[in-house]
C-alpha cells in the first residue's frame, strides 16, 4: 500500500444541495482545479448511484482527476473507481482493503480521538475527521469537535508515527480553511461553501485551492 499525497481541497459532491447531476458537478470541481473528488449520494438506490457514478467517473478520467466513491465498496469496485471512503457504519476497511487491493484509495471517517487512535491501525489511505465546525450537509451529526480536537488529532497521529493523511471536514469555508490546515490537517473536505450557488462552484474551487496552496 503507497502512501497517498492528498491534494489540500478535497471537494465533495451531493446532488440535493446543488441541484446538479455528479456529473456535472465533477466537471465543474476540475474545471476549477480539483484534482480528488469525493462522490456521495444519499438518497439514490444502488442502480441509480451507480448509473451515475459511471458517468461522472468517466468525465473524471478525461480530465485526470481521481474519483472516490462514498459508503459503497461494491460500487467502486464495479466500476474500478479510485477507491471508497468509509463511514463508522460501513463496510469494514479491512473487509473494504481486501475487496479492492493494495491500490486502491481507502478513506475513514472518524468523529473523535478515540476512533482516530482506531482508524490509524487499519490499512486505510486517509483519515478524516470532523465534524470540526457546525455542518448542515449530514443528518444527525456528530458533535463538534473544533480546532481544538484537530489539534488533538494530529498530536496523536504524530505520536503515533503514523503517514496517514488526515482531512478535515464540516463547516470548512474560504474563512476558516487556513486555520484548519495550521491546527494540522493535511486536506480539508468541503461540500456547503462549493456547492450552495451552483453558478460559482468553479469559481469557489479555485479561490480555496489557492488559499490552501
Amino acid at each position: 500500500m503507497s502512501e497517498l499525497k492528498l491534494p489540500k481541497l478535497y471537494p465533495i459532491t451531493d446532488a440535493r444541495l446543488s441541484g446538479l447531476a455528479h456529473t456535472e458537478q465533477v466537471v465543474r470541481f476540475a474545471a476549477g482545479g480539483a484534482t480528488l473528488i469525493q462522490l456521495r449520494e444519499k438518497h439514490a438506490s444502488p442502480r441509480e448511484f451507480y448509473v451515475e457514478a459511471e458517468a461522472a467517473l468517466h468525465v473524471a478520467r478525461e480530465r485526470g482527476v481521481q474519483l472516490i466513491i462514498n459508503d459503497r465498496a461494491d460500487i467502486a469496485l464495479a466500476l474500478r473507481a479510485d477507491g471508497v471512503h468509509l463511514g463508522q457504519d460501513d463496510l469494514d476497511p479491512l473487509a473494504a482493503r481486501r475487496l479492492l487491493g493494495a491500490d486502491a484509495i481507502i478513506g475513514y471517517s472518524t468523529h473523535n480521538i478515540e476512533q482516530a487512535i482506531e482508524a490509524a491501525q487499519l490499512p486505510i489511505s486517509y483519515l478524516a475527521i470532523g465534524p470540526i465546525f457546525v455542518t448542515h450537509t449530514k443528518e444527525n451529526p456528530d458533535p463538534v469537535i473544533g480546532l481544538d480536537g484537530l489539534r488533538r488529532v494530529r498530536a496523536q497521529l504524530d505520536a503515533m508515527a503514523t503517514r496517514l493523511p488526515l482531512i478535515a471536514i464540516g463547516g470548512i469555508t474560504t474563512e476558516n480553511a487556513s486555520a484548519i490546515l495550521d491546527a494540522g490537517a493535511d486536506s480539508v473536505a468541503v461540500v456547503s461553501a462549493l456547492l450552495l450557488e451552483p453558478e460559482e462552484i468553479t469559481r469557489r474551487t479555485a479561490e480555496l485551492i489557492r488559499i490552501l496552496v
